[in-house]
């Protein structure tokens, strides 16, 4: 047996031995939640406590119908449980389960009596699923809620529907399981890229205008504005995300993300902030308008093709073999969607390391966010580089 095969078995040993601990501490709790890092098999975590419940008898059943409901925010996320069911010889299990998007769970919880509900990725759980929520929990029912990423914050509206109606009994962080040898090592190296100085950035207004200004010009206009925002005529909050949309859109990173994929001899999974930038960023993209993306993604999968640019769908829910590189355009100041795009990188042989780039312009909010975003992970895993001047990097536009 190979050295990496050993260290795979010792790692799925591992993950049992979790797993059985994460549902010993479950047992009995009518309401729970359980945060575990990317990786560590939360799906089949759920599908073993269907397969436990089923095991000691016969459950009440108040109303006819399936005792078990799973919800997710995604279809594709949904998919991932018969998926799942098959792979672990669980498949009997599907003959109990209603599945639902979170867009429809009031009506599913309305519809029918599920003796426990299952809460996919309950991160994403928002006010108006409360009602349905509320009834459920009322006549003594369970719920389950997994995640990968608890809300950080226990007054949002997301922290608060988790600590009511899943409050997290397991808490698993993405270096914990890499220090039990349960996932592999990654480190994460920050790009730090300065603002053009050079007056060729062309901006178009909403009335069809142009005029041509400098990426350093454009953020000190947004800059001064949020300075004097007492006089402003915007909330500061929409000055806020104006200048944020500007950072994100400034061509810099565009440049320097194909550059820095170019010197990456493994394939590479690129996170940008809109379909256009993948479009720009690869020839192969994963999003909701390219009726290739499925297509895309298992050519990916299977290694034909080295390169694939994605936005948001491809954070949660999905895992990609062998992926060891990903570039991250903008972190958004926000920890539990830097965990997800890193997550993907989370499914190695535990003796492997995975490399995951993010990129952010000096001397502005962006390194903020950056640091925000990181708060979570080792210090001792991060490191900052600063790019290369501007001319080494850009790809000049093609002659037409």
């Amino acid at each position: 047996m190979s050295p990496s095969s050993a260290s795979t078995r010792s790692a799925a040993a591992r993950k049992q031995a979790l797993q059985e601990q994460v549902l010993a501490t479950i047992q009995g709790r009518r309401l729970a939640g359980i945060a575990l890092t990317m990786g560590l098999g939360k799906t089949l975590l759920g599908l073993r406590d269907m397969d436990r419940l089923l095991a000691a008898g016969p459950l009440p059943s108040p109303g006819a119908g399936k005792p078990f409901l799973v919800a997710a925010p995604t279809q594709a996320i949904l998919d991932a449980w018969p998926q799942e069911a098959h792979k672990f010889g669980l498949t009997h299990l599907l003959a109990h389960i209603t599945f639902t998007t979170y867009r429809s769970l009031g009506k599913a919880l309305a519809a029918g009596t599920y003796q426990k509900l299952y809460l996919d990725e309950c991160h994403a759980l928002k006010d108006s699923h409360e009602p349905g929520l509320k009834a459920h929990a009322a006549q003594k029912r369970s719920i389950l809620g997994l995640t990968g990423t608890p809300p950080a914050q226990a007054n949002s509206e997301k922290g608060r529907l988790v600590a009511t109606y899943c409050p997290i009994v397991v808490d698993y962080t993405t270096d914990e399981a890499v220090l039990a040898g349960l996932l592999n090592d990654y480190r994460l190296v920050v790009h730090r890229l300065p603002l053009r100085t050079v007056r060729d950035y062309v901006l178009t207004t909403k009335a069809g205008s142009q005029f041509t200004t400098s990426e350093r010009e454009h953020y000190a206009y947004w800059s001064k504005r949020l300075a004097n925002a007492a006089q402003d005529p915007l909330p500061v909050e929409t000055l806020r995300i104006l200048r944020m949309q500007a950072l994100m859109n400034y061509p810099g990173k565009g440049h320097y993300m194909r550059y820095l994929a170019d010197q990456q001899m493994d394939k590479v999974l690129l996170f940008t902030c809109n379909q256009q930038q993948a479009e720009e960023q690869a020839a192969h993209t994963y999003h909701s308008k390219n009726k290739h993306s499925q297509a895309n993604l298992d050519l990916f999968n299977a290694g034909d093709i080295q390169r694939l640019a994605c936005v948001a769908q491809l954070s949660e829910g999905i895992s990609i073999p062998n992926l060891r590189v990903g570039i991250i355009w903008h972190a958004f100041g926000n920890e539990r969607k830097a965990a997800q795009r890193i997550g993907r990188l989370l499914r190695l042989n535990p003796d492997q390391t995975a490399t995951v780039h993010l990129l952010a312009y000096q001397d502005t909010v962006d390194e903020q966010w950056v640091a925000q975003a990181l708060e979570a992970f080792d210090p001792a895993k991060i490191s900052y580089i600063d790019a290369p001047a501007y001319e080494q990097f850009v790809q000049p536009e093609p002659v037409t």
